[in-house]
């Protein structure tokens, strides 16, 4: 496969760096934009990246700004901060405007996992049509379940910011350190999660630490809107929800809320998945692989 690595200057002058993989297969299926979570970065998605292009796709994708090696806010740079979730709507806009439509191949599908899968939600709400479909990854619809947690987050962190601590790491977080397979509620694989591990310990400008108050404050804001009456309603793409059955990073409840709110969804949960479902066991992602495969068939709907 060939692969093109090059930065994009937004009108804010941040730079974001994104790559793109071509398959060099004859006969290709589509494209792939493949949006990946928070604190994450392309390279983690290597493998997932040439299984995609082993199907047949290429693959399009972006580090989000503020991580991986787009521009960092804070001068410390571990700090996970965005001042609004609107930023990386407008830095995607201006990848797929610019990069992806002028030479993307037909059909577009859209794979998105966890803070990924929130904003492509956001975003095709906002742009219908540019999707084919989209297939969703254990998506942050909600990052907390219970409401009196979301209202208490929500009164701290707004506090917070007002106070002018929006830069501030909220309790308990601080910079990257490496992290122990054990304990971890990402992935039950430990050889996928060390690969994390040595990527950064390979390239430390990957590292991300923990969220800030400014960053929760404008998660809260965004999945606000998304739980506003008649959002889903108006997303007609078709969509698969890939929820992980042991998440604990996200709100599963949220998800199956939004799919049956959402006019041409499909929810699949993965009983034994972690968060990560793409950097699971080989036992979770063949269900994974297919599913996707299924879904994405030229052959079926829509």
């Amino acid at each position: 496969m060939l692969t093109s690595y090059d930065f994009m200057k937004t009108p804010d002058k941040s730079a974001i760096r994104y790559g793109i993989w071509y398959c060099q297969k004859e006969k290709r299926l589509g494209s792939i934009l493949l949006l990946n979570g928070r604190r994450e970065f392309m390279e983690k998605y290597t493998e997932t990246i040439g299984e995609l292009i082993e199907r047949g796709f290429d693959v399009y994708s972006l580090d989000w700004c503020g991580q991986g090696l787009s521009t960092r806010i804070p001068a410390n740079k571990h700090k996970g901060f965005i001042e609004d979730f609107d930023i990386y709507l407008n830095d995607l806009q201006m990848f797929v405007s610019n990069i992806v439509m002028p030479h993307a191949i037909d059909p577009l599908i859209i794979l998105a996992h966890s803070m990924g899968g929130h904003i492509a939600l956001r975003f095709i709400h906002d742009h219908p049509g540019i999707a084919d479909r989209m297939v969703l990854t254990a998506p942050m619809i909600d990052i907390l379940s219970s409401p009196l947690y979301r209202w208490f987050a929500s009164l701290i962190s707004r506090t917070a910011n007002k106070a002018g601590f929006d830069h501030a790491y909220i309790f308990g977080s601080g910079d990257y350190t490496e992290e122990n397979f054990e304990g971890n509620n990402l992935t039950s694989d430990p050889v996928r999660f060390m690969e994390t591990t040595k990527i950064i310990a390979e390239n430390p400008d990957l590292a991300l630490g923990g969220m800030t108050y400014g960053w929760l404050s404008a998660a809260i804001k965004s999945t606000d809107i998304l739980h506003k009456p008649g959002f889903a309603k108006k997303i007609a793409t078709a969509i698969l929800i890939i929820s992980a059955g042991e998440d604990s990073v996200v709100s599963n409840k949220a998800q199956k809320k939004i799919c049956a709110l959402l006019p041409d969804c499909e929810f699949i949960e993965i009983p034994r998945a972690r968060h990560e479902i793409l950097r699971e066991t080989d036992a979770v992602r063949s269900i994974f692989w297919e599913e996707f495969d299924r879904f994405t068939d030229p052959d079926t709907k829509p």
